[in-house]
């Protein structure tokens, strides 16, 4: 019997303020945020193709990650890469970034600014079709 085939899973971690929290986190939050923006973390490998791993997408924007139950804090892009994470190997993503949003939280300035995040709606494009177009099944 032949092995099955094995794909590495890599997780892309970005900075989406460009280093301006990595400036301001040690004034406002007391530390930095994610270290070093832009790495690249290793975490394992999968026999999962790429037609399931679609279809799993697609179930996944059906259901948990529609657009509507996007929540900064509570429910946001970490959540999505740890579960997808998780499908694809067993293994959840480092807790540095998951604990992320509850350190801000935890911090006076992240308390004074939860009112005005929370207030912002956030909506993808096109609605959570994944790897469908034009919504076709």
């Amino acid at each position: 019997m032949e092995p099955p085939n094995l794909y590495p899973v890599k997780l892309y971690v970005y900075d989406l303020s460009k280093g301006l929290a990595r400036r301001l986190s040690p004034i406002m939050l007391g530390g930095t945020l994610l270290g070093p923006p832009d790495s690249v973390v290793d975490v394992g490998s999968t026999e999962v193709t790429e037609e399931i791993f679609l279809e799993y997408l697609s179930s996944l924007g059906e259901s948990l990650f529609r657009g509507e139950a996007y929540n900064l804090f509570e429910h946001n892009c970490n959540t999505f890469s740890n579960e997808v994470a998780q499908f694809l190997t067993g293994r959840k993503i480092p807790s540095y970034i998951t604990d992320l949003p509850s350190e801000v939280l935890s911090t006076p300035f992240g308390q004074a600014l939860r009112p005005l995040l929370d207030s912002i709606q956030i909506q993808p494009p096109g609605g959570s079709s994944v790897g469908r177009p034009n919504g076709q099944s």
